[in-house]
């Protein structure tokens, strides 16, 4: 019996050993858990797709930490799905990415995968995180091409373009409604083929000339009679370009000392030629001198001269240039910070002039 009771006490004891090994290891695993605190979401549901559609996302990584992270790299677990990164560096408080996408094309139905990126934080350590990722891609629907891409365009030009909707399956399949996730972006279709079960649509889809300049992407939801899967969802994506591109777009001055003259310069880009009627300032008058161009090209490079005012401060200003004959004006920005001239050093004058060789110095005192 003592023997039996030993035995079991032995068992027991190798058991919570066991236990906290394993616990420790947890614990150790919710350490490295820092760098999951940096994504975005923790995974990815593409939902149900048609076949051949472009199912990409920019996962967001931001960094939370005091240190530099380093992102060494991406791996995946199955060839149906695919990971790069925006950076391999993000500084504190900076932002970067992992575009992560599904192959549509050659694999179908429910396909899961995970995308692994390493992390490392110099003198804490290296982990790599795990983002699952899911997708359903049916069968019976193909986009071509896969998204609708409008590309690059001017700010007030809009944009039109198209994809071609394919589905086998009942003959009576229809598209009853449609839906974009950008009110700037509509869209309509139109039934191109019906054939027993199988039918052809074109969707065309057009962006308004109100769209601001900068990146914009959505989504494009079909309402069909299939009550199973009533939704085909089209993405879209594209790009407003601005008519005029200034380089540097703010003008980052840093610290300036009073009476001092700085040198800059600005290069307003377009895809035409213009010409530059006048610059103005809003607030510090004369401070700020630029030599204007006489001819009309689509670049120019605008010499400036800063002479810094006698006002200790933060300088702030905002430059308006004007074109011939166009209502519309072009602005950029210039930022620094005017600091208080160092004031010179305390001399004592007797103390400067030298004693006549062969007569010691003196002081004075009481």
């Amino acid at each position: 019996m003592f023997r039996q009771v030993s035995r079991l006490f032995h068992a027991t004891c190798l058991l919570a050993i066991g236990l906290l090994t394993v616990g420790s290891t947890h614990l150790m695993a919710q350490e490295l858990n820092w760098a999951n605190k940096m994504l975005e979401r923790q995974n990815i549901d593409f939902g149900t797709v048609a076949r051949g559609a472009d199912t990409v996302y920019r996962l967001k990584i931001r960094n939370i930490y005091k240190e530099d992270v380093q992102l060494l790299g991406t791996r995946t677990s199955c060839g149906c799905s695919k990971a790069k990164l925006s950076t391999n560096l993000l500084k504190s408080g900076e932002e970067g990415y992992v575009e992560i996408a599904m192959d549509t094309y050659k694999f179908m139905r429910e396909k899961t995968s995970n995308v692994f990126v390493t992390f490392s934080i110099a003198n804490i350590g290296t982990v790599e995180v795990q983002i699952p990722l899911r997708v359903y891609i049916r069968t019976d629907v193909v986009l071509t091409p896969g998204a609708i891409n409008f590309g690059g365009f001017d700010v007030g030009a809009g944009k039109e373009s198209t994809v071609n909707v394919a589905y086998a399956g009942r003959p009576d399949w229809t598209i009853t409604g449609i839906n974009s996730s950008n009110p700037l972006v509509t869209a309509t279709f139109v039934e191109t083929s019906r054939s027993g079960g199988a039918v052809n649509y074109q969707l065309i889809a057009k962006v308004s000339p109100d769209a601001p300049v900068g990146d914009f992407g959505g989504i494009i939801s079909l309402t069909t009679n299939d009550v199973g899967t009533p939704a085909v969802p089209v993405p879209f994506n594209g790009r407003v370009e601005a008519e005029f591109v200034i380089t540097p777009s703010l003008l980052t001055l840093g610290n300036l000392v009073p009476g001092t003259t700085k040198a800059l310069q600005v290069v307003i880009r377009s895809k035409k030629p213009f010409a530059i009627e006048k610059i103005e300032c809003e607030t510090v008058d004369g401070a700020f001198q630029v030599k204007l161009p006489t001819t009309t090209a689509p670049v120019h490079v605008l010499p400036m001269t800063l002479k810094v005012p006698d006002l200790a401060g933060p300088l702030n200003e905002t430059f308006t240039i004007s074109l011939p004959g166009r209502p519309n004006v072009i602005q950029f920005k210039a930022t620094g910070t005017i600091i208080s001239a160092p004031a010179a050093p305390a001399t004592n004058p007797a103390a400067s002039i030298p004693a006549p060789a062969g007569v010691p110095a003196t002081t004075s005192g009481l």
